[in-house]
């Protein structure tokens, strides 16, 4: 099964600061990722081609990155993702869009999974990842992402089957 799957944000503000927070990535002031309700991403080193991590359950290589411009990571786990997710910062007449796109075949098992779980915890943490971007750069959100019950069914049943150490899903929330 073919997934296609992309959010964006226009911010009113220049590459450079939409670059630099996609550049926080996993280090210690990540200032884009949702670590505050959301595994944390997380690598064996610096972000850079090479690096191996990810967040959760779910698991990628660094494959390509551009300081500034865009990361593009390949699907390691769950078994049956096979493709990529990436962010890209893009200028416009009037700021920066920030793209994340995930672009993979599901295969097996995933092909349930997606669809049935993994599709709308992605889509909720990509907009909370997003609404952070947004606080971070402009001081507000302009519409926050609510998570659907839905999302919230499934991370209670997350929290309760995941190893509570190392992939613990942040304080309930939204």
């Amino acid at each position: 099964m073919a997934v296609v799957n992309i959010h964006l944000r226009r911010l009113p503000v220049p590459v450079s600061a939409v670059g630099a927070l996609v550049d926080s990535l996993a280090d210690e002031d990540d200032a884009l990722w949702p670590v505050h309700c959301w595994p944390a991403m997380r690598f064996d080193r610096p972000l850079e081609a090479g690096a191996v991590g990810g967040h959760g359950p779910v698991r990628y290589t660094v494959e390509h990155y551009v300081p500034g411009r865009w990361v593009r990571f390949r699907f390691t786990g769950p078994r049956g993702f096979e493709g990529f997710h990436e962010f890209t910062v893009h200028p416009t007449s009037d700021g920066t869009d920030l793209i994340h796109l995930l672009a993979m075949n599901a295969r097996g098992r995933a092909r349930l999974t997606w669809p049935l779980a993994y599709r709308w915890m992605h889509d909720a943490l990509l907009e909370d990842c997003l609404d952070r971007a947004e606080h971070a750069l402009t001081g507000s959100v302009s519409h926050p992402a609510r998570w659907t019950r839905r999302v919230r069914l499934l991370r209670w049943i997350a929290e309760r089957t995941m190893d509570r150490t190392s992939n613990h899903l942040g304080a309930p929330g939204q």
